[in-house]
């Protein structure tokens, strides 16, 4: 969980959020998505199973649920897949912050995988924080 305060924010902070997805957490969301195409629930030939786009996409949702973020827009490009057992780390770039009676924030983000650096999915979400 983040510290950041949403009075805090500006444009130009970066959070990051890591996490190394699991064969459990495959077969927790399979059953509360009902995503369960074959790739999801059959081991690769290295034993992997293929983590879900939607279950990566958690990682910047984590972030702006840090910060009471109310999503109105989330876009995802999906670029490389994911599989059990990589570490993933996403960075969430604040590119627009409004602050009136609320706070209205664009962010980007980009999630790669840290054992070789390649960007696994990319996107932005929009979205507001209420004030008290």
């Amino acid at each position: 969980m983040t510290d950041l305060a949403p009075e805090d924010l500006t444009e130009g902070i970066v959070v990051t959020h890591e996490r190394t997805f699991t064969p459990e957490d495959v077969r927790t969301f399979t059953t509360v998505s009902g995503d369960e195409g074959d790739h999801h629930v059959e081991t690769d030939e290295e034993g992997r199973l293929l983590v879900q786009g939607l279950l990566t996409a958690t990682l910047p949702t984590k972030v702006g649920g840090d910060l009471n973020v109310l999503a109105s827009r989330m876009e995802f490009e999906f670029r490389r897949p994911v599989y059990t057992g990589q570490h993933i780390a996403c960075e969430v770039e604040f590119v627009d912050v409004d602050h009136g009676d609320r706070v209205e924030v664009t962010a980007a983000f980009e999630a790669v995988r840290t054992d070789d650096d390649t960007t696994v999915m990319a996107g932005l979400f929009e979205g507001i924080i209420r004030r008290g």
